[in-house]
């Protein structure tokens, strides 16, 4: 029986939802259709930030989540080592733990240096990386939504920008733009005080968290009419 463990790995979890979920991705979503649910249940995450109910943000967000990481099996994207050389222990825009780029006024990119000893193991250490990076107590829970909306839509852009033209240098800028949103799942749930590898783990405790079946049963109406 497929589960998700408290200690899963990112690369663990991805490999989860491609075993649940493979079947019905193929049959039934492009990657245009599973970018448009990313985008669906980051919104409503939002919605749950806006009306102050956490489990309401948790839900919907580990949704999202998951979708990305069946956008990511299917362009064959490993999404652990992408995050891990956009965000080596440092931010990827100013080099440094904790990020430095408002006090610093970074005005361009710094060239970050990989120190492999320093790379997490599990989904939740890289969390605590990313609450490193980025502290929570720097910002507000909506802050950290906002940030989650705009590179939301930087990844749909990157997404748009590889279907009209299916170039390589379109599609190197995916993984580029899913790490950035990674990092802004971890920093909501940063935010929230709360373990997104816990909650998966209680979420998908037993197959789907819909159907319980591996592979998912859900029909393509159930799916899209979810009330989430």
């Amino acid at each position: 029986m497929p589960f998700v463990r408290q200690n899963t790995t990112i690369n663990e979890y991805q490999n989860f939802v491609q075993e649940i979920y493979r079947l019905n991705n193929d049959r039934f979503f492009s990657p245009w259709d599973m970018l448009i649910n990313v985008e669906r249940f980051v919104a409503r995450g939002l919605k749950g930030i806006r009306k102050e109910d956490n489990d309401k943000t948790k839900l919907n967000l580990l949704i999202s989540f998951s979708w990305l990481m069946s956008m990511m099996n299917q362009f064959h994207i490993g999404l652990e080592n992408e995050v891990w050389k956009r965000f080596p222990f440092l931010c990827s825009y100013c080099a440094s733990c904790p990020c430095s780029c408002e006090k610093k006024k970074v005005k361009k990119r710094q060239k970050v240096f990989i120190d492999e000893k320093k790379r997490p193991k599990t989904l939740e250490s890289f969390q605590d990386m990313f609450r490193k990076i980025y502290p929570p107590e720097t910002r507000t829970l909506e802050h950290a939504g906002i940030h989650l909306s705009e590179e939301m839509g930087e990844f749909a852009e990157a997404i748009l920008a590889y279907r009209g033209g299916h170039e390589e240098d379109d599609f190197n800028n995916i993984p580029l733009e899913a790490a950035d949103l990674f990092s802004c799942f971890m920093g909501v749930f940063n935010s929230m005080g709360e373990s997104i590898a816990k909650e998966l783990s209680v979420m998908f405790s037993n197959n789907c968290h819909v159907c319980e079946n591996a592979p998912c049963t859900c029909s393509f109406k159930a799916i899209a009419e979810f009330k989430s």
